[in-house]
C-alpha cells in the first residue's frame, strides 16, 4: 500500500491503484456474482465493487486531499476539484461475467498520469502524462504504435448518438474497410491500450465527449502519450463539443478511417 507521500509520484499511484483493482477482479474470476441492476440491460457485480474499493483505498492512502469520480460510487469530493481521480474499476463487465477474461481497470488522474491493468495478462500499461510504458515480469516497455497488425477494434455498444451520420456498424461492412483492415469487437477500453503498445491498429466508438469518462479516460491518456493520433469520428479534436473516439496508431490509418466515416455522409 502506498502511503501519504509527496515523493511519491502520481504515475506510481495510478499504477498501484490499478493493480490493486486488477487484483479483487482476478480472484473473484469464475466465481457465482452478484448482480446490481442499472438499468437497460446494464449492470454491475460484486467483483465491480471490490475492484472499485480496492483503487480508492490505494488513492485514499496516497492522496486523501483529491476527489474521485468512480462508475459505482459516483462522485466523492468536489466536481471542479483540480485534483481528481477518475476510476473505471471493471471495463468489460459482460465479458466478465459470462467467463470472458478481456477487460480492463481503468484509473486517470484528470489531465494527467493513468493505468490500465490487464487483470489476466498481468501488464500494466501507464503513462507518466508525456511518456507511455507497459509494465509486465517486473520489467518496463515504452509503448510503440504501429498498424502493422491492420486490426481495428470498433465499439458497437449502444447508445450511438452521431446516428445516422455514422454507424460503426456501417463502417465495418464498407468495402473500404474490409479491402485493407480487419475489425475485432473485444467489448472493453483494454483495446485503447492495445492501439498505444502496438496490438491494434485503431480503435473506433460512437459517443460525446469521452476525455471526462471513466471508461475511457485512462486509455486516451496512453495513446496520446504514445504518439497516437486521436480525434472525435468527425475529425475534431476531443473535447466539450467532442463526438466519439478515433486512436489510430499512425497518421496513415487516421486518414484512412476518417475517409471511411466520411463517406457515410454525416460527419
Amino acid at each position: 500500500m502506498i502511503n501519504s507521500n509527496t515523493s511519491v509520484n502520481d504515475a506510481d499511484v495510478a499504477i498501484a491503484a490499478a493493480r490493486a483493482g486488477a487484483v479483487a477482479v482476478r480472484a473473484r474470476y469464475g466465481q457465482r456474482l452478484a448482480r446490481i441492476d442499472k438499468g437497460a440491460g446494464d449492470f454491475a457485480t460484486d467483483a465491480d465493487l471490490a475492484a472499485e474499493e480496492a483503487i480508492l483505498g490505494v488513492i485514499r492512502a496516497a492522496r486523501p486531499e483529491d476527489a474521485v469520480h468512480g462508475e459505482e460510487g459516483g462522485q466523492q469530493g468536489a466536481a471542479g476539484a483540480a485534483r481528481q481521480w477518475l476510476v473505471d474499476p471493471l471495463c468489460g463487465t459482460l465479458n466478465y461475467a459470462v467467463g470472458t477474461a478481456l477487460v480492463a481497470v481503468n484509473v486517470a488522474l484528470r489531465g494527467g498520469p493513468a493505468a490500465v491493468a490487464d487483470p489476466f495478462s498481468g501488464e500494466v500499461f501507464f503513462t507518466d502524462g508525456e511518456t507511455a510504458w507497459v509494465r509486465r515480469d517486473g520489467g518496463d516497455t515504452r509503448l510503440a504504435p504501429t498498424a502493422d497488425t491492420r486490426l481495428v477494434d470498433v465499439n458497437l455498444d449502444p447508445p450511438f448518438p452521431s446516428a445516422p451520420g455514422f454507424r460503426a456498424v456501417e463502417l465495418l461492412a464498407h468495402p473500404g474497410f474490409v479491402e485493407r483492415l480487419r475489425p475485432r469487437v473485444v467489448s472493453t477500453t483494454l483495446a485503447l491500450a492495445w492501439v498505444a503498445a502496438g496490438k491494434r491498429a485503431a480503435y473506433v466508438t460512437d459517443g460525446g465527449d469521452l476525455t471526462e469518462s471513466v471508461h475511457f479516460a485512462a486509455g486516451i491518456a496512453l495513446c496520446r502519450a504514445s504518439g497516437c493520433v486521436v480525434t472525435g469520428v468527425d475529425g475534431a479534436p476531443l473535447g466539450p463539443a467532442g463526438r466519439g473516439l478515433v486512436a489510430a496508431a499512425d497518421a496513415e490509418t487516421h486518414d484512412l478511417l476518417m475517409s471511411l466515416i466520411r463517406g457515410q455522409g454525416g460527419c
